[in-house]
């Protein structure tokens, strides 16, 4: 859990709180605590009270969204803090189109993962 500064914040378009997210998933807040333990979520501390938050574009409907805890994985492999991966996810890139956090939502999750692996080239 990391806290993040104002470039990045202003990055991500929407943010969840963890019991949100547990709503969401149907699960209890102890279980979404331990994606982010896992690595399969990215928690960071913001706002006046400094709480846990997630991107809101990190979940689809009742579900984590599909590719990401593997391009986290990768990304976290290749050296990448939390705040460093959260700018890559949410910066736009023309060549996807998009940023590759809206390419995970859309299902390109192969292609995010294939310039994931890039980076560590």
């Amino acid at each position: 859990m990391t806290e993040i500064d104002a470039k990045t914040d202003a990055l991500v378009p929407a943010w969840l709180h963890l019991p949100d997210i547990a709503e969401l998933l149907d699960v209890q807040v102890t279980r979404v605590r331990q994606l982010v333990k896992e690595g399969q979520l990215i928690a960071v501390r913001r706002g006046e009270n400094r709480t846990l938050q997630v991107p809101a574009a990190f979940i689809d409907g009742d579900k984590v969204v599909k590719g990401l805890a593997g391009t986290l994985t990768l990304l976290r492999d290749d050296g990448y803090s939390d705040e460093e991966m959260l700018e890559w996810l949410f910066t736009p890139d023309p060549t996807l189109p998009g940023t590759p956090a809206e390419a995970l939502s859309e299902n390109r999750g192969t292609e995010v993962k294939r310039r994931a692996q890039a980076l560590a080239v």
